[in-house]
């Protein structure tokens, strides 16, 4: 009877230690956290163009609040549209530790010798909205699909003017973007293969004769720039009072260039406002939409892109499989750049409360 009791008892205390190793698991080797947190974090570095325009100072914070969340310590950094100091700040957030590093460039091409240095330290590079060209050692790239975005604009004032239908002919001029980002290439040439075949058949007239990209430019996207092109247009060509029935504008600085300049030197009053085109949903553009100077912008929805460019820094830093949805478009002269593109959308006075504000991207007040 005492032999069965001691069986009984030892059988129970090998329940006990069987159910704790159970519950312990200590051969399993343990899991890495899904983001890392805590003192030591990982460290990402994030470097923005400048904070002179609207984007970009968005584009920064919507970034560290959402890489800050998903645990990771961050870097972030404006450049002043200055290329010297971008490349410096690239270089101190490798040098700092960053084992990944998001770079919305000034000029494309001027990177190399930090990204050279990035693939030296083990150090993955996203290029975030405009492509880092002319180096091997981008990893990926993250944007919105920008020949959609010239296409989005171009269909819209296809559309709008009814030009399968009208009998024309129609004058429209063009202000394209920033030569030193390859993005404003991409925009030109998506609106322009819309329009092109209305203007190779007379139906659309471009008095300034201004329809090559090299000609429409603006450099680094300025205001002051593309209304200065504006007023020079404008006093050669429209001094006479022709109508302009469109300005095809490839974004929102540029855009809001081209209404000052037709706002102080052309008859809106009479001749009423040509279509504007946009892009980036600027709060001052936005303004101008619903005051019916500028026509529409195109919505890039950068809480959507810097959502996803997080996702793309947890995937890499943990092994995973990054998602790309373009492997063939973004060719940087050295390798073609596995890419995400995120859809852009337009917005004009009709939607852009549903767009803007519904979905929380702007407040009632913002626009007031």
């Amino acid at each position: 009877m005492k032999n069965k009791k001691a069986l009984i008892a030892i059988l129970a205390a090998i329940v006990v230690i069987v159910a704790a190793l159970l519950i312990w698991q200590p051969w399993k080797k343990a899991e890495t956290p899904a983001t890392p947190a805590g003192e030591g974090a990982v460290k990402v570095g994030v470097s923005m163009p400048t904070k002179d325009l609207q984007r970009w100072n968005q584009d920064g914070e919507n970034m560290e609040k959402l890489l800050k969340e998903a645990g990771y310590e961050v870097e972030l950094q404006f450049a002043s549209n200055d290329v010297a100091t971008q490349l410096a700040q690239v270089e101190t957030m490798i040098d700092n530790g960053c084992k990944v590093v998001v770079i919305a460039a000034i000029e494309g091409s001027s990177l190399g010798q930090a990204l050279d240095k990035a693939a030296e330290k083990g150090v993955k590079v996203i290029a975030y909205d405009r492509l880092l060209m002319d180096n091997e050692h981008v990893d990926y790239y993250a944007t919105f699909d920008n020949y959609k975005v010239g296409t989005v604009q171009g269909t819209y004032v296809k559309d709008t003017l009814k030009l399968d239908e009208a009998e024309g002919p129609f004058t429209f001029e063009f202000t394209a973007g920033d030569p030193g980002d390859n993005n404003a290439g991409f925009f030109f040439n998506g609106a322009m293969d819309v329009l092109k075949p209305y203007i190779d058949s007379g139906k659309v007239v471009v008095k300034s004769g201004q329809t090559e990209f090299s000609a429409v430019a603006t450099p680094s996207w300025k205001s002051e720039t593309a209304q200065k092109r504006a007023e020079d247009i404008l006093a050669a060509n429209y001094s006479d009072g022709s109508k302009i029935d469109a300005w095809v504008c490839s974004n929102d600085s540029t855009a809001l260039g081209v209404t000052n300049a037709l706002e102080a030197n052309y008859d809106v009053a009479g001749l009423g406002w040509p279509i504007i085109t946009g892009q980036d949903c600027d709060k001052t553009n936005v303004k101008n939409m619903i005051a019916g100077k500028q026509s529409m912008s195109v919505f890039k929805d950068t809480r959507t892109l810097a959502a996803q460019v997080v996702k793309m820094v947890g995937q890499i830093l943990k092994g995973e499989k990054v998602d790309v949805n373009d492997e063939k478009t973004y060719n940087n002269n050295k390798k073609v750049v596995p890419s995400f593109l995120c859809e852009p959308v337009f917005g004009d006075a009709g939607n852009y409360k549903t767009l803007l504000i519904d979905s929380g991207y702007y407040t009632e007040e913002d626009l007031k």
